[in-house]
């Protein structure tokens, strides 16, 4: 059965961007970083915390993926953080725009959303 989530995996049009946004802006920590030559890609194992979560791949000339309006398939990556503010704070400093917060209806819990590099939105959910 199933014990918890192993990974998310992006493709992204921009490798060194990615790489950047995901490990310089967003903080994740390289575990590895492979180039498979047959398949002109890069690999690159991401951690949060020490637990591995994300991998960003790169291939030549990928297709584009709608992501607005609503569109089937993975809706958008949500991280857990401990401020709201702190966060929009950080992105700020890269000039990386979040849209106003919002309140879960449900937890009545905070979130904002940006987009990474390929317009992947992602979430910041407030603890």
């Amino acid at each position: 059965m199933l014990q918890k989530v192993h990974h998310v995996a992006v493709i992204c049009s921009n490798y060194e961007i990615s790489k950047k946004f995901y490990t310089e802006i967003l903080g994740l920590e390289i575990i590895r970083e492979v180039y498979r030559a047959e398949r002109q890609s890069f690999k690159l194992d991401l951690a949060l915390n020490g637990i591995y979560i994300l991998e960003l791949f790169s291939f030549p000339n990928p297709p584009q993926r709608v992501s607005r309006p609503e569109a089937v398939g993975l809706r958008h990556l949500a991280f857990e953080v401990g401020s709201i503010e702190k966060i929009i704070a950080h992105l700020n400093q890269f000039q990386i725009a979040s849209e106003p917060i919002r309140i879960d209806e449900y937890t009545g819990k905070r979130f904002t959303f940006i987009n990474d590099p390929d317009d992947l939105p992602i979430e910041f959910y407030e603890a």
